[in-house]
């Protein structure tokens, strides 16, 4: 294993849960909110925490992972009843009849339609391309303005249904296709790329969930690029919020800007990269410039963006990324994945390189070392081997 040592001590990589909200927004509601809307926000950036711990607690054990593999789709939606107990009770499995409960149809259909994509699109047989089942479990504690993945399952919060109604900031997480697409996609970077999730590769980490959750949400809604509206999280939001989502594809910066929430800090060029040591280094934050690069790759390429765009970036993830790799490699390799599948200098190629050119990276480029020594770089580390 790679350590960073710094004055004699160790800092290992975090085994983070993989949540959809980032915790700069968490914390702007808990600097600007109501005594209401900081409290619940302040829980829910605690609740993570607990239950990064638990999952680190619980990877120890000998087989934590190993799932029994059916094959083909399976699904299995869990109520937690506002407790923080996983999976919780069943209320829905494969082929069963709709729930009574809004949530739990909503995470069954949107597993469902995640699978879809990745197997009709791309021949892949759920997250770990060997049937993995997916599993959801919905109402999640009470006040959670969150969802993730946790390394073997969905996680679903309510948002803010329990807040009088002029304080709410969120609907429930499930209500929201691309989130769902987006959080199941971390299981499919774990089981691929495995990106580490700090600075720029935990960006590319955060990046692929967000390009493969809106092409979830286009391929369902029979969206081309140009129909597409680029926003993840549209609909998250109550009428309460100045935004239409919580990142936009198409330009980053500019899917929010409320009084209570703050502004969307995401940049759109290399120009305005942010080093931070907030957010994993600005996994949320920085995503903005590969998920820019891939709105406009998609854009010059035309038509449905899960077709070409979408297979020549899941080539990369899946046959040509390693788990350190930077804004740089993912350039040059989606760019070498195009011409691999397109053809050398073809229209799918040439639009992969203008994507990348928008954002300020030239493909060919000094790419350093990767994300590991970029982070080293950036708090003046040295690296050994441990």
């Amino acid at each position: 294993m790679q350590q960073a040592i710094v004055k004699g001590a160790t800092m290992d990589c975090p085994s983070p849960i993989l949540c959809v909200i980032p915790p700069y927004m968490l914390h702007e509601i808990a600097r600007n909110g109501s005594s209401s809307q900081r409290d619940t926000a302040l829980r829910t950036l605690i609740l993570s925490e607990q239950v990064r711990g638990q999952r680190r607690a619980f990877r120890e054990l000998k087989g934590f992972l190993s799932m029994a593999a059916a094959g083909g789709k399976q699904r299995a939606v869990y109520d937690a009843q506002n407790g923080s107990q996983l999976p919780g009770v069943k209320v829905r499995g494969e082929g069963d009849p709709p729930s009574s409960d809004a949530a739990a149809n909503e995470a069954y259909d949107g597993s469902g339609f995640t699978y879809d994509l990745y197997f009709n699109a791309y021949g892949r047989d759920s997250i770990d391309n060997n049937g993995l089942p997916l599993n959801s479990t919905v109402h999640y504690q009470k006040g959670y303005d969150n969802a993730f993945w946790d390394g073997q399952q969905m996680v679903y919060g309510d948002g803010d249904e329990d807040l009088p109604a002029n304080e709410r900031l969120f609907n429930r997480f499930t209500a929201c296709l691309d989130v769902i697409g987006h959080e199941l996609t971390h299981g499919v970077t774990q089981h691929e790329a495995n990106l580490a999730y700090f600075t720029q590769s935990g960006a590319l980490n955060e990046s692929f969930s967000d390009v493969f959750g809106s092409l979830v949400k286009q391929r369902q809604h029979g969206q081309t690029a140009a129909q597409a509206d680029w926003i993840i999280g549209e609909g998250l939001f109550t009428p309460n919020v100045n935004g239409a989502g919580i990142r936009s594809m198409k330009a980053p910066g500019t899917a929010y800007d409320d009084p209570v929430l703050g502004k969307d800090p995401q940049p759109a060029h290399m120009k305005d990269y942010v080093n931070t040591l907030e957010d994993n280094g600005g996994v949320h934050i920085n995503s903005g410039i590969p998920n820019r690069a891939f709105y406009v790759a998609a854009m010059e390429i035309g038509g449905f963006a899960w077709e070409k765009t979408g297979r020549i970036w899941y080539k990369a993830l899946t046959d040509k990324l390693r788990s350190t790799s930077d804004f740089q490699n993912a350039a040059d390799l989606t760019f070498e994945a195009a011409g691999e599948l397109f053809g050398v200098n073809g229209l799918e190629q040439l639009a992969v390189k203008k994507g990348w050119a928008e954002v300020g990276i030239a493909v060919g480029g000094s790419g350093g070392g990767g994300c590991l020594n970029a982070v080293l770089n950036f708090f003046g580390l040295q690296l050994r081997a441990g």
